[in-house]
């Protein structure tokens, strides 16, 4: 029998317990999946524990991403085959050994990519592209300033912002986390925790403003990296793992900058066609090893608590991943 971690109320990973749980044969126009890993993040962590700003209904299996091999197709499925190796997303319900998914979600992975990386590659490397390419515009020779380049969606900036032709200034809140945002690309990196933090940027750029900031931390990091951007600057709101802030809207004026929500969930509701596409493109460049996503630490289903626990910390420099037996 299968097994998934459930709560019957929102709560720390704690609050979850490891059960049987069998989820039936798929309906139409879904796709069971035996899942071999799943990825756990920030946003994970904080919807299981109910502070996300949309709450899922109760009872909850937590996560949002993982790979694995399609156990059987529901009717009308003719896309994907039993056996193939797939990665599936979704809001929920995937920290499981077994998964009945919308066909829709569920896609083929190619050879070269692992369970494990593929199982964090949807939806940081699907936000990331969102956000550069349709959001901020991202163009060649342009600079983007990637704010938690050490974390999962901040990493898969810095490779697709370096895909795209910028120059990618990585800012991280550790010795690790630089050292993985260079090795995965970035031109330079700064120390996200400096004093000087203001001059450390324009050092790193020549004393030159920033084109693009990729800024999933929030807090008192937007408003500094907003005073970074140039005229006609971009600044992409992914997240606010430090907090909300309020930004002065003079900035916005006298820069003739934007700043530009980024919500890949909805983004998926509203353009499914677009966001398909972006998908189909992101896999095709992982399969070219362009795209590559980089992995901290496993723990077996059995460790669940313990792994969303390193998620929610966030200091990581990686991905932190679930593998069933």
């Amino acid at each position: 029998m299968p097994r998934a971690v459930i709560a019957d109320e929102y709560g720390p990973p704690e609050a979850y317990r490891l059960e049987e749980r069998d989820p039936g044969p798929p309906k139409a126009a879904q796709v069971r999946v035996a899942v071999r890993a799943a990825g756990v993040s920030f946003v994970d962590v904080l919807t299981a524990a109910g502070g996300y700003q949309v709450k899922p209904p109760l009872p909850f299996i937590p996560g949002s991403e993982c790979a694995g091999v399609v156990e059987a197709l529901g009717e009308g499925v003719t896309h994907l085959t039993v056996g193939q190796r797939v990665q599936a997303s979704g809001w929920g319900g995937i920290f499981a050994e077994a998964v009945n998914m919308p066909a829709k979600s569920v896609r083929p992975i190619p050879d070269a990519m692992t369970f494990e990386e593929a199982a964090v590659f949807g939806v940081s490397y699907g936000t990331g592209w969102h956000a550069l390419v349709d959001r901020g515009n991202l163009k060649a020779g342009e600079t983007l300033l990637v704010l938690g380049a050490g974390g999962a969606t901040g990493y898969a900036a810095v490779q697709i912002g370096k895909h795209l032709g910028a120059r990618v200034i990585a800012s991280a809140s550790s010795e690790a986390k630089r050292a993985l945002a260079l090795a995965g690309g970035a031109d330079a990196a700064v120390d996200a925790r400096s004093a000087t933090w203001r001059d450390d940027l324009k050092a790193a750029n020549d004393g030159k403003a920033v084109d693009v900031v990729f800024d999933p931390i929030g807090g008192e990091a937007t408003e500094a990296a907003f005073r970074a951007l140039g005229w006609n600057g971009r600044h992409l709101v992914i997240g606010f793992t430090a907090g909300l802030t309020q930004l002065r809207t003079n900035l916005a004026l006298i820069k003739g900058a934007s700043l530009v929500g980024v919500d890949i969930r909805q983004f998926g509701l509203f353009e499914p066609e677009r966001q398909a596409a972006n998908m189909a493109r992101i896999f095709e460049l992982a399969g070219q090893g362009a795209l590559k996503p980089a992995i901290a630490r496993t723990y077996p289903l059995e460790q669940f608590a313990d792994a969303m626990g390193e998620a929610a910390e966030g200091k990581a420099a990686g991905r932190v991943v679930i593998t069933m037996r």
